[in-house]
């Protein structure tokens, strides 16, 4: 499959419907479909490919060797590394979700940090990695994202780490290296993750956890504990009666000992 896909042909230039900054600067073949759009001060590494309807933002810098298929959309000042790949509709550097309570419902609290994606990483289509308030949201070298993934603000997550579809990151969270996170898992903010973590499918992480386990559930626990708990939690009605039973033969019992 990988020689299938070199062996496609490598589309080269900017098409004349697409809309280029005079101020943004343009590697080596580099490909720019119709009616994408290169911001001012943009800089395009070597041999990347701009697809239709994609939106690259003042001031980013796209590395070497990228895709960035149709309709994505690169806010200003992110920052993307080497050989990534970003899919149709992902969003890289949209506002962090950040308001302050006040008397007449909420005030937005600018987000003037950014987005940077090292190299060799593959974000899914309609994935989201959100600005930091300050600083930068961290997506770390070779991490692989699903589609429908959200990444909050000020988010890190390590190099080498794999998530599923519709995982869900709160703001300020950081996650390890060579994590593995099954669909719909959801990672409460600000707390720390460590590395070699294997997050079961619809798990809700509410607390740090150290690396190197495997966890499920919400809130998680060991991932054999929750086998266990799971194969009783079926028979829980059964488990009621019964013990209601006892219960009656019991206090029936205490009678005839008081009598």
């Amino acid at each position: 499959m990988t020689l299938y896909e070199q062996s496609k042909p490598q589309k080269v230039g900017v098409d004349s419907l697409a809309s280029v900054a005079s101020t943004a600067k343009l590697g080596e073949n580099v490909y720019v479909a119709p009616f994408a759009v290169i911001g001012e001060s943009a800089i395009i590494g070597d041999n990347t490919k701009i697809y239709a309807h994609a939106v690259i933002g003042e001031n980013v810098k796209l590395g070497e060797s990228c895709i960035v298929y149709p309709n994505v959309t690169v806010y200003h000042d992110c920052r993307i590394g080497n050989r990534v790949i970003l899919h149709a509709g992902s969003v890289i550097g949209a506002d962090g979700f950040g308001f302050a309570p006040s008397l007449d419902g909420y005030e937005k609290i600018p987000q003037i940090g950014n987005v940077t994606i090292e190299d060799d990483v593959e974000i899914g289509a309609n994935t989201c990695i959100d600005r930091a308030t300050m600083g930068s949201t961290i997506i770390h070298r070779g991490v692989k994202l699903d589609n429908l993934i959200q990444v909050a603000h000020n988010v890190e997550v390590g190099s080498h780490t794999v998530m599923a579809s519709q995982v869900g990151i709160a703001g300020s969270a950081k996650i390890g290296e060579w994590c593995m996170f099954g669909g719909q898992v959801g990672v409460a903010g600000h707390i720390t993750l460590g590395d070699h973590l294997n997050v079961g499918a619809q798990s809700g992480i509410p607390g740090n956890i150290k690396g190197n386990q495997t966890v499920m559930g919400s809130p998680t626990i060991d991932a054999r504990n929750f086998a266990r708990s799971s194969a009783v939690f079926k028979k829980l009605p059964e488990i009621y009666t019964t013990i209601n039973a006892m219960q009656k033969e019991l206090n029936e019992l205490k009678k005839q000992l008081g009598n």
